[in-house]
Parts: C-alpha cells; structure tokens; sequence
C-alpha cells in the first residue's frame, strides 16, 4: 500500500514538502524549526516536521517570513 496522499491533505509535511508547498525555500523553512518555540514545529524523535495547518496560518498572518 503505496498510495500518494495529495499535500493539502496532509497533516504534517517534510520540510520539502513544506518548501514545495509554499514556494519558500528549504533553508529559510529548517531556520524557521531551530527555534524550539516555532508554532508550526512538530518533532518525530530527531525528525523535524511542519504542522501544514499552523504553517498556513502562520504565513497568512506574517507579511515576511524571515
């Protein structure tokens, strides 16, 4: 059972994914989940994985995203 599941419907992405996504790079994304206290930080053991919910309100809410 090998099926794709479409992004958007994801509730958790990679930070490709994420990348993919958003149009915003890979760099940019992996700084952004440095900080222990980012909103749309979600840990898997050592795996860093982005909340597409809380990435998407995140972006909407931010003019820039540095």
């Amino acid at each position: 059972m090998n099926e794709q599941i479409p992004i958007w419907v994801k509730m958790n992405l990679t930070v490709e994914e994420a990348a993919k996504y958003s149009n915003i790079g890979e760099n940019l994304i992996r700084e952004k989940l440095k900080n222990p206290n980012c909103p749309f930080l979600m840990m898997i053991g050592k795996k860093k994985l982005v909340k597409r919910r809380e990435f998407e309100e995140y972006n909407s809410k931010n003019k820039t995203f540095k």
